[in-house]
Parts: C-alpha cells; sequence; structure tokens
C-alpha cells in the first residue's frame, strides 16, 4: 500500500544536544496534529532528546522524559504565541491552541499485540501528535503515512538524523522541516 504513496528523504547531522533539540523545535512548530512520527535508534542516540524539542515547537512546557515504564505519556495542547509559528510557512490552525502529544516509548514492549490490545491504535489516527520511540518493537502495520526518524550515534556528541517521509502531508512536512533548518542554522 505505502508502494504508491509518495515518499521523501532529508539526512542531517548533528553537532551537539543543543542542535538535536533545535531540530525537533522547528520541527513542532510545524505540526498541525494528526502526524505520526515513528523513532529508531539505539540507546543513547538522541529519540527523547529530539522529542523534548519537539515538545518545546508545539508549545508544551512541561518536562518530558521517556515513558519507557508506563509505554505512554500524554500531554495535552497548550496555547501558541502568534510569534512562534513560522510566518509564510506551513498553513496554522485556526485554533491557538496546539496538538497534544502522545509519546509512547515500546523499548520494554513484551507482545507487540499489546499495542492493539491497550487500543493504543485510535492514538495513531487521532488529532494530537504521536512520537513512538523503539516502533520497530512493535509487529503492526503502522499507518501508510508517516514520519520515520532513524537516529543513530556517530561518536560522542554527533548524531544522524534521517527523515523518511510517506505520504503527501509527511512529504510536505519534511520539505517545510528542510527549508526551516536551512534557512536557521545553515546546515
Amino acid at each position: 500500500m505505502t508502494e504508491h504513496l509518495p515518499r521523501e528523504t532529508l539526512e542531517l547531522v548533528s553537532r551537539s544536544t543543543q542542535q538535536t533539540q533545535h531540530i525537533g523545535r522547528t520541527l513542532g512548530t510545524l505540526l498541525r496534529g494528526g502526524e505520526l512520527l515513528l523513532f529508531e535508534g539505539q540507546l543513547g542516540a538522541g529519540k527523547t532528546t529530539f522529542t523534548q524539542g519537539l515538545a518545546k515547537g508545539l508549545g508544551i512546557t512541561t518536562t518530558i522524559s521517556s515513558p519507557t515504564f508506563t509505554i505512554l505519556k500524554e500531554y495535552p495542547g497548550q496555547p501558541r504565541a502568534q510569534s512562534e509559528r513560522i510566518a509564510g510557512s506551513w498553513p496554522t490552525v485556526s485554533s491557538q491552541r496546539g496538538p497534544a502529544l502522545y509519546h509512547f516509548d515500546l523499548y520494554r514492549l513484551e507482545d507487540p499485540d499489546e499495542i492493539l490490545d491497550l487500543g493504543f491504535e485510535d492514538y495513531f489516527s487521532g488529532s494530537g501528535v504521536c512520537v513512538i520511540e523503539w516502533a520497530e518493537n512493535a509487529d503492526i502495520s503502522w499507518l501508510p503515512e508517516r514520519l520515520a526518524i532513524h537516529l543513530s550515534v556517530i561518536n560522542e556528541t554527533e548524531r544522524r538524523l534521517r527523515f523518511i517521509a510517506t505520504g503527501t502531508v509527511h512529504c510536505e512536512l519534511l520539505r517545510h522541516l528542510q527549508k526551516q533548518i536551512y534557512a536557521s542554522t545553515g546546515f
């Protein structure tokens, strides 16, 4: 089914934790809700660090930590100031409130069917932003429209981030992210 959907990739190298969070924050400012972000990468690759930045971009000020022992942490959408939006880029939502963030961590998932048994699939097609760390641990068919983010360790401070967008909405999102990242950091 995904073979007929448009697909785009983007590869970036982050040179620090702060830069990884900046990339995440930039993506967060572009999210409208309904996006599915699938994270893969070894321990310490920066999945939670990226998500912390993403939450800031969504306007969420609560401390973001990995939900390793609970599988899911929910963060309600927060008011977004007009200045937090990137003018002239991605269309903004009509409300001043940003989408909720649903942060999943499947690292300790014992049975991949647990995701379905617990009814989590309703989140994946909902109006919030779903971030799923260790997405490869769930043996389910993810929605065809998604943004996969593979993080890998280059060295102690540098990380490679490879974005793979599938579907029209996520491909357009990735193009806007690329423009914003190159404009703000000169990658």
